[in-house]
């Protein structure tokens, strides 16, 4: 009998657990000598791309490949180029430059997502982000060699554009560092956003929580403005002014795959594919999409996944699980979600913790950044490569937050 075979794009969060969670699937229904489950990507590492902003970059992609054959899966290493949607055979760009044909009987998207970068003048060429993680060592070693620079007020200046998740905790951390770096002499960190407020997507209590906590460290805030140009000697802003800084920093969103973008049906602004709550594309339901690639209602109260690790883990598994159960008769599992927490990083400042998409603030300064420390360095990591250990966490029931 010629076996079925699931294919999981990406290596990311949400493709690891999906992996994890078609694998037991498979296990529980007795079909593993009937079923592949292969994982392509670049490299079988998981990037903890919720630390790229740190400024100790260790351990930041642990390799999952004793994992995926602890629990029976393969890896295939390259880049999927296209999925084949109609066909059910997926075209792989290997890392050796050969490509091959794969077909399958369910796909799972799950290459997660990239920075936007619009076309500002000197953006892409002179701004930094913390994307991936090469990304972020650039950024590192330009910060480490900041004291080489000429002492100008340039060489103290930091400016991050976007005041997200990603931009507060970059810029504190920037803080932070060029803080003990430059001592006694005065730096500056500066966040611009769009928003009438830094901080507005926080909603009140802990959009305000924030405002404080960067006002406390001495952090600029620049609510209203657009970068409009970025030079080697600083960025020019929307109003007019400009700041003369050797750091500039984009943190202003991101946007799906381009993958997601051949799978027919409805798509966000993001570019993200609307599910049905098993996370099957709608217009091609033996793909699965999950991550960063999909939009999917988390509630019945008309709340929707953001494109974070937090969603991401339990978007995995629900499809990786999805995928398998079509193939062995199981009965499939409802997508749900409700419970929405936060932890953001605020460097010297500590971390806020809040609960609910009213983001009730809960817990603040040390305790919140114990929490934060916890979430970043142990509850998002891969399991060890042990097969009952996998499957207890890839239950689609599984919950981590707290």
């Amino acid at each position: 009998m010629t076996k079925q075979t699931i294919l999981v794009a990406g290596s990311g969060f949400a493709g690891v657990w999906a992996v994890l969670a078609a694998s037991r699937a498979i296990a529980l229904a007795g079909h593993e000598d009937r079923i592949d489950v292969i994982m392509v990507a670049p490299q079988p590492k998981l990037a903890i791309r919720p630390r790229f902003y740190e400024a100790v970059l260790e351990n930041m992609e642990p390799d999952v490949s004793e994992l995926l054959t602890a629990v029976g899966a393969r890896f295939i290493d390259g880049i999927i180029e296209t999925i084949g949607a109609e066909a059910h055979e997926a075209t792989v760009l290997r890392n050796d430059g050969r490509r091959e044909t794969i077909g399958w009987n369910r796909f799972v998207l799950a290459t997660g997502s990239r920075v936007a970068m619009p076309p500002i003048p000197g953006l892409a060429e002179h701004a930094f982000t913390v994307d991936r993680l090469d990304q972020a060592h650039r950024l590192d070693a330009h910060v480490n060699a900041l004291p080489d620079l000429p002492d100008t007020p340039a060489r103290r200046t930091v400016v991050v554009a976007g005041g997200g998740f990603t931009g507060l905790e970059a810029a504190t951390e920037l803080h932070e560092r060029l803080s003990a770096m430059f001592a006694a002499q005065s730096l500056r960190v500066v966040i611009v956003d769009p928003a009438q407020e830094i901080g507005a997507e926080f909603g009140a209590e802990a959009g305000k929580t924030v405002r404080d906590a960067l006002s406390e460290i001495g952090i600029e805030q620049r609510p209203g403005v657009l970068l409009s140009a970025v030079d080697a000697d600083g960025a020019q802003r929307s109003d007019g002014s400009r700041i003369e800084a050797a750091t500039v920093v984009w943190a202003a969103g991101v946007r799906a795959h381009p993958l997601a973008a051949e799978i027919p049906g409805e798509h966000d602004g993001a570019g993200r594919v609307a599910s049905d709550r098993y996370l099957r594309a709608p217009a091609a339901p033996e793909i699965f999409v999950t991550g960063d690639t999909v939009k999917a209602a988390t509630d019945d109260a008309g709340n929707f996944n953001l494109m974070t690790c937090q969603h991401a883990l339990s978007l995995g598994r629900v499809a990786g699980y999805n995928a398998a159960a079509e193939l062995v008769g199981l009965p499939l599992h409802p997508y749900s979600q409700p419970k929405y927490v936060t932890c953001l990083d605020l460097g010297a400042w500590g971390a806020m913790y809040s609960e609910g998409w009213d983001r009730q603030v809960k817990l603040t300064r040390a305790e919140g950044k114990k929490l934060k420390q916890e979430i970043n360095r142990v509850w998002i990591y891969p399991p060890a490569a042990d097969r009952e250990a996998a499957f207890a966490i890839a239950n689609p029931d599984f919950v981590i937050v707290p």
